[in-house]
């Protein structure tokens, strides 16, 4: 890449076909052009602005192919560093950084990362049912699509809707559109009770080979989870995702010594100082961290090389509420980090597939970046005007007695 090549242009785009994306468009003066993801659900307005009015301005004018020089501006720079807002902004420039070196030097970005480390990367979608019958069957149908690993979640006896999981609803879909989060109510004795059922049932019906994963969100306190995990031992899940909320980290330490099932946490992680107790004390297995959430590939990386050190794996956060710009990039680096053992693809509508138009590809169980420049992905910005921003937020829970839950 020319030295002389310089930013002329960053520009933010709001879109919602089906789900609500944030996306950045950084244009060079020798006509480059990179794409960065920067939905952050619920706040999308909020990361559009932060980027928008404080970031936007001070990317003008500076070189492109100084990632991690614009990543150490950008952090450091300012006296508010770190958060969910300023570090998805951060990301999504240096998303569209590395796409722009990658289109510059015409190398898909994972070989500007070292190269590929694997053929193709594991993934895991999701399965649900409102009740046992159903779930089964909603896990048979991801099998015939060749997933190799299924997160199952079903409903709870006593309850109307359990985090996306709605009585006599369509499949899974958290996020709701509205002015304000729907209300769930949440019973934590019932689901202990339930859950365990549930994926026992699950394993005897598909067997040892398939890799079942489970979702808390949260929603527990340390002796809930480790119950929750001393009932799972036999089921041999692998993983349990976020089983206490993730703000007090040291109470993993509890779960950890009451339970040996693998424990996955992460996906509301922004930095890697967030992970460091929870890798170096090895009290999870594996880093949840979404790469646009978490300041982008740069910052991604290390993570990634902070976990592998103490035998940790990655399982990047990969929901529909992230856009395939996002996904694609989680991809790249997957290909090229030794120590990234799987990657949630929740899947999208077709319409999004349109609008954002990507290299990489999805075959038997597995994911792969593409082999085009860059990120691989273009964005359609004429379709994506013709959605406008609707509000959508993921639900909350309230206790029977009408106290919020921890989540």
């Amino acid at each position: 890449m020319s030295t002389t090549d310089t930013i002329v242009a960053a520009d933010v785009l709001v879109t919602s076909p089906g789900r609500n994306f944030v996306t950045l468009k950084i244009t060079t003066a020798q006509g480059l052009t990179g794409w960065g993801d920067a939905t952050l659900n619920g706040r999308e307005l909020a990361v559009a602005s932060y980027l928008r009015d404080h970031v936007a301005p001070l990317l003008i004018g500076r070189d492109p192919a100084r990632i991690e020089d614009t990543w150490q501006y950008l952090y450091r720079g300012v006296y508010w560093r770190r958060g969910p807002v300023t570090m998805t902004s951060i990301g999504a420039v240096d998303l569209a950084l590395w796409d722009i070196k990658g289109k510059a030097t015409g190398q898909p970005v994972y070989q500007l990362l070292g190269g590929a480390v694997r053929d193709r990367i594991l993934t895991y979608t999701h399965a649900t049912g409102w009740d046992i019958p159903q779930l089964l069957d909603s896990i048979d149908a991801q099998r015939e699509r060749g997933f190799l690993a299924v997160r199952a979640q079903s409903g709870v006896p006593g309850h109307d809707m359990v985090y996306g999981v709605t009585k006599g609803g369509p499949g899974y879909e958290p996020a709701g559109r509205g002015a304000a989060p729907v209300e769930e109510v949440w019973d934590t004795e019932s689901y202990l009770r339930h859950a365990p059922k549930v994926l026992a049932a699950a394993r005897d019906h598909v067997g040892p080979e398939l890799k079942l994963l489970h979702d808390v969100h949260h929603r527990l306190t340390p002796g809930q989870a480790a119950r929750l995990g001393g009932a799972l031992e036999a089921v041999d899940l692998f993983w349990l995702e976020d089983v206490t909320p993730a703000e007090n980290q040291q109470v993993l330490r509890h779960v950890r010594q009451h339970t040996t099932v693998p424990l996955a946490i992460g996906e509301v992680f922004n930095t890697v100082w967030e992970c460091q107790s929870l890798i170096t004390e090895q009290l999870i297995d594996y880093v949840r961290t979404c790469v646009t959430h978490a300041g982008g590939i740069s910052h991604l990386r290390r993570i990634a090389a902070l976990a592998e050190i103490w035998q940790i794996a990655l399982g990047p956060h990969g929901p529909s509420d992230v856009s395939p710009v996002a996904l694609g990039a989680s991809l790249h680096v997957g290909l090229s980090t030794p120590n990234f053992a799987i990657q949630e693809y929740m899947g999208y509508e077709p319409v999004v597939h349109e609008v954002f138009r990507h290299a990489w590809t999805y075959a038997d169980g597995y994911l792969h970046p593409g082999d085009q420049p860059g990120l691989g992905i273009e964005v359609d910005e004429a379709l994506a005007a013709r959605y406008p921003y609707e509000p959508a937020y993921l639900p909350v829970a309230r206790r029977r007695d009408g106290s919020m839950t921890d989540w």
